[in-house]
């Protein structure tokens, strides 16, 4: 299971939530009460509200978005990773293995001709080579990879549009 994936009952969400998560997804440091009076709730209730979306797993973490590039991690990289067999051992050993790099931001486990596509943030190429050969040439379960190199951040976000 992913660090963001929770197994909490479902939760019925009403427009007061929606409102809620609008703005602390714009900026989750925003003061309880400034929320309050935005949605029309007092700040008690909004933390409420709040502490039921996180144990629910709706509010999956509270996190800062640091820009890579301002920390020495300027390279994005994206990888499309085809392997072998699909079998469930082998496809649970490939996600946590992609799960347990620092290097990998993201990892989708996909439909189509690629069976996941990793978003990677690196320092150097030479950073990512040696990542390459850690996940990809040291898995015998790795038929091929193929690799694109983000040229701009155009645009970079986990904002759910409510």
């Amino acid at each position: 299971m992913s660090a963001l994936a929770k197994t909490a009952p479902e939760i019925a969400l009403d427009s007061f939530d929606l409102a809620i998560l609008k703005i602390l997804q714009k900026d989750n440091a925003t003061p309880q009460r400034t929320i309050g009076e935005a949605v029309n709730l007092s700040a008690p209730a909004v933390q409420r509200r709040i502490r039921r979306m996180e144990e629910a797993g709706v509010i999956a973490a509270n996190c800062a978005i640091v820009d890579p590039a301002s920390v020495g991690q300027p390279i994005t990289i994206f990888v499309e990773v085809e392997v072998i067999s699909e079998t469930a051992e082998l496809i649970d050993a490939a996600k946590a293995e992609f799960s347990a790099a620092p290097e990998v931001q993201q990892c989708y486990y996909v439909t189509g001709e690629a069976d996941f596509i990793l978003v990677i943030v690196v320092a150097t190429m030479a950073d990512y080579e040696a990542l390459t050969r850690r996940l990809f040439f040291g898995n015998n379960n790795v038929k091929k990879f193929r690799t694109f190199v983000a040229m701009d951040r155009v645009k970079v976000g986990l904002t759910v549009p409510l």
